[in-house]
């Protein structure tokens, strides 16, 4: 197999925006602009100017003597985004020669040290360990639905690459060893998609393949080998072009007629989920934090992957969308559900500020 190249991912950052000011944890005299991080959906508020030591400097101190400064984590590392975090980890390694990730692991506890932990990582390698997870239990294959249908193709192959280097196997070997059948063909055919990233689509193409799939779910053939490789095959906007193809011929969406009148599987499931994460990823991730929020006791890993995942790319059009549906907004949800740290955290990463 050809290596995997990795993204540029400076190419993709974006200019801040000014959005309020906040006092530097690290000194009471100044008083420094925050931003909206990065994109302009995105909810974390970062300083305009940060000193990586400064804030090693504030973690250590955090972390000595009888118990943790909690607050004093969340004000740093709920403040800064994924380039100033990596930042962060080398000038504590060159203070302290000692990794950050694991003495924060050794200090944190529950819920609250699981998203700290998630959240410290880099993108890819965030999305490798919650994948690794997935994989060994069935339950949770949805989560490796969304990494490889919601990521763009740079980001999948740098996850795919990130996985390589932590657990020492491909992530298709060990989807491959954890799955069967249909299950298997599906999972492995999203994870090693290389998917065209580009506007343009085929009108011709689209209809052909609605037509494909229309007559798949008639026969009730959903397991065959041409809805595969049109969902692990096509850019993302010629899936949409067909999809709503489909919609416009059946007078309904391809997911509603998934479920149609026929028992749900493992796999009709995770093609459902992979349709929606293609097509309405905004939509689907506002479902997750409903049905993790709803449910007879909360999911708090559901809640935690979702905010700590998309903070930085479009969790502000989420809460938008979840106020929209549930005529509540998020942040006071997540507030009603959780506690202590673990929520402090949480409510600063929905850019909710003290």
């Amino acid at each position: 197999m050809s290596p995997l190249k990795m993204p540029n991912p400076s190419a993709r950052l974006l200019k801040a925006v000014v959005f309020t000011t906040l006092s530097h944890p690290s000194s009471s005299r100044k008083r420094r602009r925050l931003f909206l991080c990065a994109k302009t959906m995105s909810t974390l508020v970062v300083p305009a100017n940060v000193s990586f030591v400064e804030d090693a400097e504030t973690l250590r101190k955090a972390c000595e003597g009888w118990g943790t400064n909690e607050k004093a984590v969340i004000s740093v590392l709920a403040h800064r985004n994924a380039t100033q975090r990596k930042q962060i980890r080398q000038a504590y390694w060159n203070l302290y020669q000692e990794e950050l990730v694991k003495r924060l692991e050794s200090e944190l506890k529950g819920d609250f040290e699981r998203a700290i932990y998630r959240w410290i990582l880099d993108p890819e390698d965030r999305e490798a360990v919650l994948a690794n997870v997935a994989v060994k239990k069935s339950s949770d294959y949805h989560v490796i639905v969304e990494i490889a249908c919601v990521l763009s193709a740079e980001e999948l192959l740098a996850v795919r690459r990130a996985y390589q280097a932590r657990y020492k196997h491909s992530l298709e070997e060990d989807v491959a060893a954890h799955t069967t059948g249909d299950v298997r063909k599906l999972l492995v055919g999203l994870v090693t998609a290389y998917r065209y990233e580009g506007a343009d689509i085929n009108a011709r193409l689209a209809k052909s393949e609605a037509d494909i799939l229309q007559d798949a779910i008639k026969d009730k053939k959903y397991n065959h080998d041409e809805v595969i490789r049109i969902l692990t095959t096509r850019s993302k906007a010629q899936l949409m072009a067909t999809f709503n193809g489909f919609k416009d011929d059946q007078g309904t969406s391809i997911t509603k007629a998934l479920l149609g009148e026929h028992a749900e599987n493992e796999y009709k499931r995770l093609l459902r989920i992979a349709i929606r994460c293609i097509n309405e990823p905004l939509k689907y991730y506002e479902k997750v934090l409903r049905n993790a929020i709803r449910k007879f006791g909360t999911d708090e890993d559901a809640i935690t992957r979702v905010i700590v995942t998309r903070a930085e790319k479009d969790l502000l059009h989420i809460k938008e969308l979840y106020y929209k549906r549930n005529s509540v907004p998020l942040d006071q949800a997540v507030a009603k559900e959780t506690s202590g740290d673990y929520k402090a955290f949480l409510l600063a990463l929905l850019g909710k500020q003290d």
